[in-house]
């Protein structure tokens, strides 16, 4: 049993007690979070595609941590003219668990 869920404008595939990152949530470790925009749902004997989105069926989801991905830099220069600019970011994550497809 899969679904796929949209999550902050991004897709993903999820399976029960599969451990995912996501962009940040403003939710604290170890609360519940429940997404209901799944876009396509298989249950192993049909499955169901949204237009837009599944009616009645819920991903419930448990935050774990927030963390940081890894560095990214951004680097430009132009030729022959004596300019370069470095700058570099790193986008934060929150990881979490995939409880319950219902």
């Amino acid at each position: 049993m899969f679904a796929v869920v949209e999550i902050a404008g991004q897709q993903f595939i999820v399976t029960e007690n599969k451990k995912i990152y996501i962009p940040k949530l403003d939710k604290e470790p170890e609360s519940e979070v429940v997404f209901d925009t799944v876009l396509l749902y298989n249950d192993d004997k049909n499955i169901k595609v949204g237009a837009p989105k599944v009616e009645g069926v819920k991903v419930h989801a448990k935050v774990l941590e927030h963390v940081k991905d890894n560095k990214v830099i951004v680097f430009k220069k132009k030729r022959k003219k004596s300019y370069e600019k470095k700058n570099g970011h790193r986008q934060q994550l929150t990881r979490i668990e995939i409880t319950k497809i219902a």
